[in-house]
């Protein structure tokens, strides 16, 4: 019986939380569209003095 009510109050939550997971994008009339893709991060590389890679941060390393 424990396990009964406990599946049926899981698949509760779950139904509930559902539209909260839901893209957040809207145009302006206020309807949902799909949202545009991400750019990701540009990764910050250095240089050393001497041209090879260095870790951002070290003397004499500058970004490239």
């Amino acid at each position: 019986m424990r396990k009964l009510l406990f599946a049926a109050v899981s698949v509760g939550l779950m139904a509930t939380a559902t539209p909260s997971m839901a893209a957040p994008c809207k145009d302006a009339k206020g309807k949902f569209t799909k949202c545009p893709p991400k750019a990701p991060p540009k990764a910050t590389r250095c240089k050393a003095a001497n041209g090879k890679f260095a870790k951002c941060g070290t003397p004499g390393a500058k970004p490239i």
